[in-house]
């Protein structure tokens, strides 16, 4: 039974890092049959998507379109992470900040 929960976690963390549509279909999933790596993938996924978009409006507004492309392969970088990790079946945090979505996003799970 517990190689079942396992899977169900990763296939949870898988489909959350596929777009905001896929983040709310594996929320949904998990509200259903909560596990730990499910949970752990989808405040992962909720922090980079956060990040995504306040590292977009600084790359907009900062007038240098270099520093946007820099940000936005940030961005790119912590998610193909993220979905590495969750392929593997494992809760790496994502560098830097990881730390941080695990604490803020705390309530989901």
């Amino acid at each position: 039974m517990a190689e079942t929960t396992s899977d169900n976690g990763k296939t949870i963390g898988i489909i959350a890092y596929l777009t905001l549509i896929g983040w709310i279909i594996a929320f949904v999933m998990h509200s259903s049959n909560k596990t730990e790596l499910g949970a752990f993938h989808l405040r992962q996924m909720l922090g980079i998507m956060i990040l995504g978009i306040v590292l977009n409006i600084v790359g907009t507004f900062s007038g240098v379109q270099i520093i946007g492309w820099i940000l936005w392969a940030f961005a790119l970088v912590l998610w193909i992470l993220g979905l590495m990790g969750a392929l593997q079946g494992e809760k790496k945090e994502i560098p830097i900040v990881g730390e941080h979505f695990q604490n803020w996003f705390k309530g989901i799970g």
